[in-house]
């Protein structure tokens, strides 16, 4: 690990730390998941440190995983529920989080579904904010989770070809990983039909576009699928799922397209069927339950990293 600091920072977005600053993420990131295989999994680095998981917005893994996490590195988990809250009475945000503050937290986990919700978080309680997912904006740690499951199989993203496959215009994941993985050197393609992949993607995020799945996968190192978000579907962009899953599901058939030992991806919860056929997502070229036991060590890593653990 390089001697890098990011202590006290905020991670709203990728956009705002350097390839090197990703890196030693992942590098930590390893050391976790080497004391998550021990017995005894608990360090007593973050005792006496409060940690609130502020989600308005549902959630199972993301949340699951933080506070997993956290437990883990012996901080306090305050567990912010918006449904039983006063949220619900109609409290402001701002006053929310000013009352919490008043509680003594250190650092605020946020999912929202508004876009720009940690940076409200972090203007009125001055503490470090962790975006866990802020509307169709970000999503950074999932993106961080990604990539070290790939780093971790592969040893790096340098030079690789990755395809992201699916519902692009509503996923946050895509953006957070499009910011990373081009900054550690991948080369993505990211496809879909065309209603569901917003215009100028390629020259925002230097990634290549393509509509065509047999194109997309050809010699990718690493194909990962999205997760057609239904709960988003208010406009009508494409006729069925059935029509979806005729064009662009990733199945043992599709992923031949890709490199023989391609790593298959998805980011969860899965429409099986749908984006993704059973016999793949549960195949040998899967590493899709990797992404999620890595969740935990990468999100250790950044707690640890932003709220000054010590080894």
């Amino acid at each position: 690990m390089n001697n890098i600091s990011l202590l006290g920072r905020n991670l709203y977005d990728l956009d705002d730390y350097t390839p090197e600053e990703i890196i030693n993420i992942l590098e930590v990131s390893k050391v976790m998941k080497e004391i998550n295989s021990r017995e005894y999994k608990k360090l007593p680095t973050l005792k006496g440190k409060t940690i609130c998981t502020l989600f308005v917005e549902n959630s199972t893994r993301t949340r699951m995983s933080f506070e997993l996490a956290a437990n883990r590195l012996s901080a306090d988990v305050v567990t912010f529920e918006a449904t039983t809250s006063s949220l619900q009475k109609g409290e402001s945000l701002q006053d929310t989080v000013t009352t919490l503050n008043a509680m003594g937290i250190d650092l605020y986990i946020i999912r929202h579904s508004s876009a720009g919700s940690p940076q409200i978080v972090n203007k009125y309680t001055g503490k470090p904010v962790m975006n866990a997912g802020d509307g169709r904006h970000a999503h950074p740690t999932q993106a961080l989770l990604d990539m070290y499951s790939i780093y971790e199989r592969l040893g790096s993203l340098n030079g690789l070809k990755i395809a992201i496959i699916g519902d692009i215009v509503n996923s946050r994941v895509v953006r957070s990983n499009l910011i990373g993985m081009k900054k550690l050197g991948a080369e993505v393609t990211i496809c879909g039909p065309r209603t569901l992949v917003p215009n100028h993607m390629d020259t925002v995020y230097g990634c290549k576009v393509t509509y065509d799945l047999k194109t997309a996968l050809k010699n990718a190192d690493v194909v990962m699928g999205l997760r057609m978000q239904l709960e988003r579907q208010t406009e009508g962009l494409f006729p069925s799922l059935e029509e979806y899953t005729k064009h662009y599901v990733l199945s043992k058939q599709t992923i031949k397209w890709a490199k023989k030992d391609a790593l298959v991806m998805h980011p969860g919860p899965m429409n099986r069927g749908v984006e993704i056929l059973p016999e793949l997502a549960d195949s040998s070229q899967s590493i899709i339950l990797d992404q999620v036991s890595n969740g935990v060590a990468v999100r250790m890593a950044l707690l640890f990293s932003i709220l000054g653990g010590r080894f």
